[in-house]
């Protein structure tokens, strides 16, 4: 049976499924270069090209299903020589998630939210698990896209915020902890911030280069 796709055009803006609904984003951001030939791309790759960071969400808890399956997916995330060096704290209580956004403003949007996933890394190595820490997160959000929910980071800001953001959540000072996921059904994925821009994404032809940089096919 052959898998259904999804047509691509390049536009300036295009509706895109996110979860059970529509949700217009941006997909070009320069007029008149770069333009992308007609493709499709798969279901499962849409859901990955589909991820946004959500700040603003509904207050609905978010099942213990859903919950689990992230966890699972976080579980089985590939890190450096299969160290595995992360504890994930689940927070669904609404004072602790208030105290989390309290580090710095531009993080307050974290008290709205119904749940969140703090990441805690075992800071033996702190090069290679910034790189673990880039790869369980993004696969969070991902899975989060495909259950219908979706998700944004709070780092929680300098060392001193940090090391609040540990005191708060009983975590000891020699781990490395420096942000949460948040998860939810979002309201939008409109940055509620003000002055914050709605960028698209660049065109392939600036950010692709085939054998050597700067030669282009």
């Amino acid at each position: 049976m052959k898998r259904p796709m999804i047509p691509f055009t390049r536009a300036s803006r295009e509706r895109v499924p996110f979860g059970s609904s529509a949700i217009e984003i941006a997909v070009g951001r320069r007029q008149g270069d770069g333009q992308m030939p007609n493709r499709e791309f798969s279901k499962p790759t849409e859901a990955v090209r589909t991820v946004r960071q959500a700040r603003v969400y509904h207050p609905e808890p978010v099942s213990a299903d859903a919950v689990n399956e992230l966890l699972q997916v976080a579980r089985w995330t590939g890190s450096s020589r299969n160290t595995q060096p992360w504890h994930f704290i689940v927070i669904d209580d609404g004072e602790q998630l208030r105290r989390i956004s309290e580090l710095r403003t531009p993080i307050n949007w974290v008290a709205g939210a119904p749940l969140g996933i703090a990441l805690v890394l075992d800071g033996a190595n702190p090069s290679s698990e910034g790189y673990d820490e880039g790869r369980v997160t993004e696969r969070i959000l991902i899975a989060a896209n495909m259950l219908g929910l979706g998700g944004g980071v709070a780092f929680y800001g300098d060392e001193a915020q940090q090391a609040e953001g540990k005191r708060i959540l009983g975590i000891p000072s020699e781990k490395l902890a420096r942000s949460v996921v948040i998860i939810g059904r979002p309201v939008t994925i409109k940055d509620p911030r003000p002055n914050r821009s709605q960028p698209g994404r660049k065109p392939l032809s600036e950010i692709v280069s085939h054998n050597r940089m700067g030669v282009t096919r």
